[in-house]
């Protein structure tokens, strides 16, 4: 019955989660027949699938040959970080095996068999991706060799040592998820969908990979802590606390919501940068590949804001509220109203006692002033009496069976990806 309640309240969820079971999918997030590809890029494309369907659903909906190239991509970064996540690796292994990655690249015959972790087969069969990557024009191929060594670099860089300053924390994420949002970049006016500046004004495209890389580092507190990992910066956290660890602490919850929220303030002030990347993309199928993620970026940071239940839990957008997302950011228009909506929404609760307050007030004035909501979005949440009656209504019989829908959005809410 909770779940119910929970639907009544946002009708227009209802709606868009039956439209997008019935069919709405295939607009947003189509999917290719596998039995149109050969051999080696068919079995690309099961490992995307294997390792990740919010992925997997958004790639494939890119146009042409853009679309291998962005799957070969994300399953060469894919290995590049199952490397880096996996602890039973020695430093002393490891570290060359993530300066020398790229090279592997070009090595027909290298694989990595003694892996433990959960996506090892994108190691174990290398040869097929690395195949796969040889097929590529040498305009991909370049971009993705290049951020992979940049990436690889990176990550051995901080192996041994924790984020302290603000300054590391954007350097961490760079490395983790600014490159990629370069390397996407530089795809995208390779393949001549989009203009050389995608690809060539790389501060925008790495502020694109930092929003969503915080919004996940934020998000993911308690799972980091239980697995023994630490991303939140020193600089921000040893304000309000000895150690991390403490803000689990009930008696610590106080302080811990003011780190969340000059986090999240931090985080907002990359809003204005996406925006701005956004507005310059032509191609459609481009275009939701890059916003899709940002929105759902945005509300989860909403859903965090001043919430004690970062400290506890898990927090997560509704699967109904993801799907409506998926289906609304369509157009630069439709994107700057969910960004106007969200920080509307996080604006309602700043505490007037919150340390970081101006700030975030003030970062929330930016991103109105470049989101003013316009009429075509307008109707956005608007909805008849009768429409409401009988949405309702359906949520009343149907609700068991709703469950059980858009498994591709739920890796979306629940999940993230660095």
């Amino acid at each position: 019955m909770e779940l119910l309640k929970k639907w009544l309240g946002h009708p227009e969820e209802i709606y868009n989660l039956l439209r997008f079971k019935m069919g709405g999918y295939r607009v947003v997030t189509p999917r290719i027949d596998p039995d149109t590809l050969e051999g080696g890029l068919r079995t690309c494309y099961r490992y995307l699938n294997q390792t990740s369907r919010s992925f997997a659903a958004v790639i494939q909906a890119l146009d042409g040959e853009l679309r291998h190239a962005v799957c070969i991509f994300y399953l060469v970064l894919r290995a590049l970080d199952t490397i880096e996540d996996d602890m039973t690796i020695s430093l002393d292994v490891k570290v060359p095996m993530l300066h020398e990655f790229h090279s592997y690249l070009y090595q027909p015959e290298w694989k990595y068999t003694e892996s433990k972790e959960k996506d090892r087969q994108v190691l174990e069969d290398f040869p097929t991706i690395s195949m796969e990557f040889r097929k590529l024009s040498k305009a991909y191929q370049d971009v993705i060799s290049d951020v992979c060594h940049k990436m690889g670099v990176g990550m051995a860089e901080f192996l041994e040592k924790k984020v302290d300053s603000q300054l590391e924390w954007d350097m961490y994420c760079h490395y983790v998820a600014g490159l990629v949002g370069i390397g996407l970049s530089r795809l995208f006016s390779a393949s001549e969908l989009e203009d050389p500046i995608v690809g060539q004004d790389t501060e925008l495209a790495n502020s694109m990979g930092l929003f969503l890389q915080k919004t996940n580092i934020i998000r993911d507190y308690l799972e980091d802590q239980l697995e023994g990992r630490e991303f939140w910066p020193r600089e921000v956290w040893s304000r309000y606390a000895k150690k991390l660890s403490d803000f689990a602490k009930p008696e610590n919850i106080d302080m811990a919501v003011k780190c969340l929220n000059e986090l999240i303030t931090n985080a907002l002030h990359h809003v204005p940068d996406v925006l701005t990347y956004l507005s310059r993309l032509k191609n459609q199928s481009v275009f939701n590949f890059c916003a899709i993620p940002q929105v759902m970026a945005i509300a989860t940071l909403a859903a965090c804001y001043n919430n004690k239940q970062v400290f506890r839990g898990v927090v997560k957008i509704r699967k109904g509220q993801a799907v409506t997302l998926m289906m609304d950011a369509t157009s630069i228009q439709a994107v700057k109203a969910i960004m106007y909506q969200y920080v509307e929404e996080i604006y309602q609760k700043i505490p007037s006692t919150d340390p970081s307050s101006n700030k975030t007030q003030q970062i929330i004035a930016s991103i109105r002033a470049m989101s003013l909501p316009g009429s075509p979005m307008a109707s956005r949440h608007h909805y008849s009496p009768i429409y409401l009656s009988c949405a309702m209504l359906l949520a009343a019989l149907s609700w068991q069976y709703l469950t059980t829908l858009s498994k591709a959005t739920e890796e979306y809410v629940q999940a993230g990806e660095n």
